[in-house]
């Protein structure tokens, strides 16, 4: 097998930098999660914790929030609900639809993990300094931001045309 050239930068990807933060992030919260009396929480979990509104939502619209595939969201909601984290009730918007909400025991898991979502914010304001973290939490947001903007811009043509002559 021949080698393949491929170009490359002169250091780490920030793309490789921005996974690296999310995958130690969420193996944070699952480790968090066990010390706080929660063996049971799992990283696929992390899904449904970072999607699931304070009122419910639904399966679909999580799956979109979390980038994944509506039967993967609906498998880890099932495998939350046989742990008495979540509860289905029919959506009062549309009756078909299902709304995915915390159970009692849930509120509790997701109040411990809120709170130390907290912990962590001030512990990394500490550590950066509270200027240079709001910096880098707005220069993460703006990109997504961009990103999106950029990704609609490729969908439309005719909406990056009008920028350009408005």
């Amino acid at each position: 097998m021949s080698r393949v050239d491929l170009p490359r930068l002169d250091r780490k990807p920030f793309i490789a930098l921005v996974d690296r933060a999310n995958r130690a992030l969420q193996a944070d919260m699952v480790r968090r999660g066990h010390r706080d009396g929660h063996p049971e929480l799992k990283p696929a979990h992390n899904a449904v914790f970072g999607t699931l509104s304070r009122d419910g939502s639904r399966a679909a619209d999580m799956a979109t929030r979390a980038g994944i595939t509506r039967q993967s969201m609906g498998e880890v909601i099932r495998e939350l609900v046989a742990l008495d984290i979540l509860e289905m009730r029919p959506d009062p918007e549309d009756r078909r639809a299902k709304l995915v909400t915390y159970s009692d025991h849930g509120v509790e898991v997701a109040a411990d993990g809120y709170t130390h979502l907290k912990d962590l914010e001030a512990r990394f304001a500490e550590e950066f300094g509270q200027e240079d973290y709001d910096t880098a939490r707005k220069v993460l947001a703006r990109i997504a931001d961009l990103l999106d903007r950029w990704a609609a811009e490729e969908d439309d043509p005719l909406s990056a045309r009008d920028d350009e002559a408005g």
